[in-house]
């Protein structure tokens, strides 16, 4: 049986997100008369990251990480500024980016005709429907699920349970994950018994204790893993 549902995770995956941040971040600085910096740029990632780590293991929710990841760069920092404020404008200037990472577009147009195409995501979701409907990618995806709405997120068996009820069709043999997320992408995968490939442009080592099907280096590699799943 061929992988005719293919679950697409969001950011760092088809879209670069790590670009959109950078600009974002430097658009904060700008305008709140902070000091902008590649050493303050990745003292911000640091906190933003340890705060989505703890998300994807249900110990804080969305709307603390959020506003508290500029909190806990503004402390460290010495800076002064109203971190509520701060994510707002974040926000609007990630939504505002919609760049696609290298290949993500001619994967989608080559799988589009005889798969169904989903975006699976935990992002904020006024971000992702902003930056989805700016992107090109809008006619060969069927819907987008976005833990915000559905009220769960990746790896939770909740978020893909309201998955399952929502896509016809869908069966644990039929579908395959593909993210670039260890704790969210794979172990979400892991978590609900569904075929996943990890996409891992560095390189990355493989951690211990959990299942990869698949492992890719860039989007091109994903095309054959499925052509060859459908000709099986």
């Amino acid at each position: 049986m061929g992988y005719t549902y293919l679950l697409f995770d969001a950011d760092n995956t088809l879209f670069d997100f790590d670009a959109a941040e950078r600009c974002a971040h430097a658009i904060l600085c700008r305008k709140h008369g902070l000091a902008f910096s590649e050493e303050g740029y990745q003292l911000y990632r640091r906190c933003n990251a340890q705060l989505w780590q703890d998300f994807d293991q249900g110990l804080c929710t969305k709307d603390f990480l959020l506003v508290e990841r500029f909190r806990r760069y503004l402390a460290l920092t010495g800076e002064e500024a109203d971190p509520e404020e701060l994510n707002r404008d974040h926000l609007r200037a990630l939504g505002e980016n919609a760049v696609l990472l290298p290949g993500a577009l001619e994967l989608c147009q080559a799988l589009s005709p005889g798969h169904e195409l989903y975006i699976l995501t935990n992002a904020v979701a006024s971000v992702q429907r902003a930056r989805f409907t700016r992107s090109p990618l809008v006619p060969y995806f069927k819907d987008v699920f976005i833990s915000e709405t559905i009220g769960a997120g990746k790896p939770s068996m909740a978020y893909y349970d309201h998955v399952f009820q929502a896509i016809p069709g869908l069966t644990r043999d039929n579908c395959l994950v593909i993210g670039d997320s260890l704790s969210s992408d794979i172990q979400g995968a892991n978590n609900a018994g569904l075929p996943c490939c990890w996409f891992n442009p560095r390189g990355m080592p493989w951690p211990e204790g959990l299942r990869i099907d698949y492992e890719v280096r860039t989007l091109g590699e994903i095309l054959p893993i499925v052509q060859k799943q459908d000709q099986a």
